[in-house]
């Protein structure tokens, strides 16, 4: 049997858009000699749905397209991620399940059985489990149908554990192989890991293993497609291209494949997954051209040229608005770097605008000047800058600032965290400055004094980050240790940390929940990004030393 692994780029809630691509694809597995094609997880709504599950007139449009798509699909079989309505009282209101379709019609369904709530996921919100996991046939073959977390099962940090094992019990019953369609979010190292995953299953079931995952960008997740077969043996045969839409044929009688692309990886694998999560985010909102402010420091460098590539330098606005405090090479290297790219470039100084603050607010603060009250207002100044372009053009606000600057909450809330999507929020400062180094591996792009001066908000005379923070080389490694790997504080100084710097640094993060709950999504590309991932409320007791 030849079967084409398609992964594809649905959008969220398209459900007749989704169908026809699905329709598209069809047709090109079925002129490649597929006899059964597989698609993603939920790849007629897209992953993840969220709350649009709740809407019944929603679910019911899903199963008049899932009919649709059977009754017009053709002569080809298909295996297709969907939404169906539980028809119990009993339990939640719905199924995430793998459909067969086969002559004209859905011959079967497996409902997923593991159902996450760790990390971005919460599915038991939605989903009732499986009760029960039935070997689907196609011919001589008996397939062994799992959705995504129905393959994962282990002591990972932060995984569930689950009662029952889809895996074991399909293997019982005797099947010859397993397809696991997913919706698998990337983060740095996630390939490997779900490469490994998968060899582990099929050496343990002793049948070969597909994975068909989901690309593209949905709000601050990126999934990176990357879908692969494992044979018997755990040895890969078939691997998709990383980042974009892909099909794989691979004829499973004789366990091969021509398709085995090597994976993107290290800095690459990060400015492919940005470009992805960004260019999509913008798509999928309607939103052809970006607005950004151009500092000359190094964050603001890295999201223009992720813009610039991503959405194209034609469709990119960038802002430098300097100040009194700013050095006389910030704007020279901002305007050499929007040259560089192509991008349109306008240079808008706040003088003005905060003299008017000063002035307003007079009588009753008093004199602002070289308070933290100025320095907010000149970061709240450029944002309203910005705000007011993206308004003006239609276009989406990209807030530039980095995961240390959000953790340690050394950002202004309305100011330079304004926009509507912050592309490197999950990236530490040292993550940000790889990815520049990166950018100018084969010529330079973004000018070498951004990369060299010592990092700056410019907001008073002769600042830098460091007279507020630790170098950042300390700050990442402990805030990484805490945030990412959950490491109590005692923990993190007994591998050689600084405590009174642990303590500070812990205290920070702690204290600026607020401005973090208000930020603006950032594309996950960590294990333990800020957002949706990490929910910390706001009223509470902080913890002892804080």
């Amino acid at each position: 049997m030849r079967i084409a692994l398609v992964q594809f780029n649905p959008v969220v809630g398209d459900l007749a858009g989704n169908a026809r691509r699905i329709r598209e694809w069809h047709r090109r597995a079925a002129a490649a000699g597929a006899q059964l094609a597989v698609y993603p997880e939920l790849a007629l709504c897209g992953y993840p749905p969220l709350d649009l599950l709740s809407r019944g007139e929603f679910i019911a449009e899903a199963e008049r397209e899932l009919a649709e798509l059977a009754a017009g699909l053709g002569p080809v079989p298909a295996v297709v991620g969907t939404v169906l309505a539980n028809p119990s009282p009993r339990g939640r209101p719905l199924f995430n399940v793998a459909a067969l379709i086969r002559d004209g019609r859905v011959e079967a369904t497996q409902p997923k059985t593991n159902l996450p709530t760790y990390d971005v996921f919460d599915e038991d919100r939605y989903f009732e489990p499986a009760a029960e996991r039935r070997v689907v046939t196609l011919g001589p073959w008996r397939l062994g149908l799992l959705v995504c977390e129905d393959i994962w099962d282990g002591p990972e940090p932060g995984r569930e554990r689950y009662p029952a094992d889809p895996v074991a019990d399909l293997a019982r019953q005797g099947v010859d192989v397993l397809i696991n369609i997913s919706a698998s979010p990337f983060h740095r190292g996630r390939g490997r890991e779900r490469e490994r995953q998968i060899a582990e299953v099929a050496r343990q079931a002793r049948v070969p293993v597909l994975l068909v995952n989901q690309v593209g960008g949905n709000d601050g997740l990126i999934f990176d497609g990357r879908s692969l077969a494992c044979d018997e043996n755990g040895s890969l045969l078939a691997r998709a291209e990383s980042f974009r839409e892909d099909l794989v044929l691979l004829d499973l009688a004789t366990r091969t494949s021509e398709r085995r692309p090597s994976p993107v990886e290290g800095a690459a694998e990060l400015m492919a997954a940005l470009k992805l999560g960004l260019a999509d985010f913008a798509a999928k909102c309607a939103l052809e051209r970006a607005v950004m402010g151009l500092s000359g420091g190094v964050d603001s460098a890295v999201v223009a040229v992720l813009a610039a590539e991503a959405l194209g330098p034609d469709r990119v606005r960038a802002l430098a608005m300097p100040s009194q405090y700013s050095s006389p090479h910030s704007q020279g290297d901002a305007e050499r770097l929007a040259r560089r790219l192509g991008v349109e470039f306008f240079v808008e100084p706040i003088g003005p605008a905060l003299e008017a603050f000063r002035a307003m607010l007079l009588p009753e603060l008093g004199d602002v000047r070289a308070t933290l009250t100025e320095e907010n207002l000149q970061a709240r100044i450029r944002g309203t800058l910005v705000m007011a372009h993206a308004n003006r053009l239609g276009a989406l606000a990209l807030a530039t600032g980095n995961k240390s600057e959000l953790a340690t909450g050394y950002c202004t809330l309305y100011g330079d965290m304004a926009g509507g999507l912050a592309p490197i929020g999950d990236l530490w400062k040292h993550e940000v400055y790889e990815l520049a180094r990166h950018i100018n591996r084969e010529q330079e792009i973004i000018p070498q004094r951004i990369l060299e001066r010592p990092p700056s908000a410019e907001l008073r005379p002769n600042q830098t980050d460091q007279d507020t923070l630790p170098p950042y080389d300390v700050l990442d490694a402990v805030l990484d240790q805490y945030l990412t790997r959950g490491l109590a504080p005692e923990e993190i100084v007994r591998r050689g940390a600084e405590p009174a710097t642990v303590a500070r640094l812990v205290a920070m993060l702690e204290k600026s929940e607020f401005k973090r709950r208000q930020a603006c999504p950032v594309l996950r590309v960590s294990p333990r990004a800020f957002g949706a991932g990490r929910q910390i409320p706001i009223a509470r007791r902080l913890p002892r030393g804080s």
